[in-house]
């Protein structure tokens, strides 16, 4: 029987709006997995720390300030440095169609606007999360 996966949510930056953060959370422990909401004003370095010390199998970052082309680098280097590239990264929020490119070549897996339906990230990360026992 495989574990439940466990999602760290964060909200990086400087941006103190946090409902759709706390909706996705919800959301995802409502299709039964463990999510551990960081709270505001998180750093990458805080991020990546709570996913190693939370044994994370998804990050989804929230951003909603226009900070993603600064944050997103940085996590995944810190990520990387951590031995956690195997961990699916999601971004949700105000995310240009001229950066979606650059987010991918980073290695964030799923970019998610503001309506996409939680279904629809629900199925993602059950598609795309690595699978541990």
């Amino acid at each position: 029987m495989a574990r439940k996966l466990r999602v760290v949510i964060a909200k990086p930056g400087l941006d103190g709006h946090d409902r759709g953060a706390k909706v996705i959370a919800r959301a995802l422990r409502d299709a039964g997995m463990e999510v551990i909401y960081t709270g505001l004003r998180q750093t990458p370095e805080q991020i990546a720390s709570a996913a190693l010390q939370e044994d994370a199998d998804v990050v989804g970052l929230s951003i909603l300030s226009g900070a993603h082309n600064h944050i997103a680098p940085r996590l995944m280097e810190l990520l990387k440095a951590k031995g956690l590239d195997d961990v699916l990264v999601l971004i949700g929020g105000i995310i240009p169609d001229v950066d979606v490119p650059r987010l991918k070549a980073l290695g964030v897996k799923g970019i998610f606007l503001p309506g996409t339906p939680m279904q629809d990230i629900i199925a993602f990360i059950n598609t795309h999360a690595r699978v541990r026992v």
